[in-house]
């Protein structure tokens, strides 16, 4: 019997967008997953001192994205957790909760770039698959990476929270399900 194939995929979703779904779907079919895992970050090392949404919005923003998808799913396992969101911890977790289970963790070209920063990358990189998203015209790290095309969808969080800031609409940058949530809690408006 095969053993099941599950993605893992992480950040802060601050908002979730389009190009979250399309990279997402790609490096589904590219690596045949049976089911890939949104991963929320609770508490983001690499974003202290920063303002993100709280981790239920985002959550809720992630749910409203994937809704409607037979292999997307969301977790709360970092939300849930007290204390900074490293991968290390969220990896023991999935590969205790799945020990037969060929799991694959899905970094953008940034995030690899600056992997041997993180928190145990080794243990990382000896518990999943590391997949690096690679898109036309970035270049994705060698070595310990499994390099994975994916569309190339000029979409950001930081330009939706700004586009909100400024006023100008983010339609068809988030499917309204996500929208209707920036607006009814007035999420990224500068403040008055």
């Amino acid at each position: 019997m095969a053993r099941f194939r599950l993605g893992l995929f992480g950040g802060t979703f601050d908002p979730p967008h389009i190009g979250h779904l399309v990279v997402a779907q790609d490096v589904v079919e590219r690596l045949v997953l049976d089911e890939l895992l949104f991963i929320p970050a609770g508490s983001p090392p690499h974003k202290t001192g920063k303002i993100i949404s709280p981790a239920p919005l985002r959550v809720e923003m992630v749910r409203a994205l994937t809704s409607g998808s037979e292999v997307f799913r969301v977790s709360e396992v970092e939300v849930s957790r007290e204390g900074p969101s490293y991968s290390v911890d969220t990896l023991r977790y999935f590969r205790d909760l799945h020990p037969d289970a060929e799991i694959f963790f899905i970094l953008g070209a940034d995030q690899a770039a600056a992997f041997d920063t993180w928190q145990s990358p080794g243990e990382v990189a000896s518990l999943a698959t590391l997949v690096v998203m690679a898109r036309e015209g970035l270049e994705a790290p060698s070595g310990m990476f499994t390099s994975v095309p994916v569309t190339r969808v000029d979409i950001s969080a930081t330009d939706i929270r700004d586009r909100v800031r400024e006023g100008r609409t983010i339609q068809y940058l988030v499917p309204d399900s996500v929208r209707h949530i920036i607006e009814n809690n007035r999420l990224y408006r500068a403040v008055s």
